[in-house]
């Protein structure tokens, strides 16, 4: 029974990237604000600096902006962090022979998506590698109707013999034929 189920784990938005941003915007953000309170208020709000020498407007009033915007970004990643945004799972099941693409959305009537397609409608696997500016690496779940199902996460590009090797592992398990998109 074991070996009739493969279920592969997605890293939705709980990824260091995600915490390390969520970290910058909210310190850099916190930093302008109180800036920007400072000049208006001509109280010094930062220990290691002096911004009560601003002129509030329009200096004091575009760090009050910035840092205002910059905390705004800062809280809604940590909000899909912690809600785990694009978090799930790629379920393909021998014995009832249907594939399952789970992931968890925004909070809301539909909170997790669930897709589900019978064997019959898969085609193959598909690989898509792209260079340049804005690499990708991608596997695909091919359908007989012409869609193209991505089953990886959006992430840092893996190494090429990486994604090879996992697309082949998927494309043996489910006796299906590997083609490059």
């Amino acid at each position: 029974m074991q070996n009739e189920i493969r279920q592969d784990e997605i890293i939705g938005s709980r990824r260091f990237s995600n915490y390390f941003w969520a970290v910058v915007l909210f310190v850099g953000g916190l930093g302008f604000l109180l800036a920007g309170l400072s000049s208006y208020f001509k109280i010094n709000l930062l220990p290691f600096a002096n911004p009560t020498e601003l002129v509030f407007i329009p200096q004091g009033l575009v760090m009050m902006f910035y840092g205002t915007l910059s905390l705004t970004i800062s809280v809604y990643i940590i909000l899909t962090v912690l809600l785990d945004i694009g978090g799930g799972y790629n379920e393909y099941n021998k014995v009832e022979s249907l594939v399952k693409i789970v992931r968890k959305g925004f909070p809301g009537n539909n909170r997790e998506v669930l897709l589900t397609y019978p064997f019959s409608n898969v085609r193959s696997i598909g690989i898509k590698i792209t260079e340049g500016l804005n690499p990708t690496r991608s596997i695909y779940l091919c359908l007989k109707d012409e869609r193209n199902i991505p089953l990886t996460p959006v992430q840092e590009p893996i190494s090429i013999s990486d994604l090879e090797e996992e697309a082949a592992d998927l494309a043996k398990f489910l006796d299906l034929k590997l083609e490059n998109l």
